[in-house]
């Protein structure tokens, strides 16, 4: 699949598309953290399938975007410490590498805790989202556009 495809599906993430998996899940990360005085997934986004510097994708930031090659978000939600998901699609051959990059920065032993305690479901939940978000670039390419 052609970087462009992939990257639209990267770009799409969040809001109405979901979270390519276990969008249940992100809800109740959403649910959880309006609990502890977060922001939740209330905010949304502002375009279906176009993000810049600043702009909300529910409980994340955009960060960074380089058209066609990266994402980056920074999360808001209440962490022990502060967290980023990153995407970046890189051209190889006729086709191109879809990478998820998540980084977390723990504030203390609660922060490393608390990552390490939910490693296990992290591995899962990116590896079917990045899965999915692939199969999204290749199943629905004009829908993306």
């Amino acid at each position: 699949m052609p970087a462009e495809r992939a990257f639209s599906a990267v770009e799409a993430v969040g809001g109405d598309t979901g979270w390519y998996f276990a969008n249940w899940l992100w809800r109740l990360r959403g649910f959880l953290d309006l609990l502890v005085g977060g922001v939740g997934l209330r905010r949304g986004r502002k375009h279906p399938r176009r993000l810049l510097p600043g702009d909300t994708v529910d409980f994340w930031s955009v960060e960074a975007v380089e058209p066609g090659h990266r994402l980056r978000l920074y999360a808001e939600m209440r962490l022990p410490g502060r967290d980023w998901l990153q995407f970046e699609v890189e051209p190889d051959g006729t086709g191109c590498r879809l990478r998820q990059i998540a980084e977390f920065d723990p504030a203390g032993w609660l922060g490393s805790l608390y990552w390490y305690a939910l490693y296990p479901l992290h591995v899962l939940i990116f590896e079917e989202m990045l899965r999915n978000m692939a199969r999204a670039a290749e199943d629905r390419a004009p829908e993306l556009h």
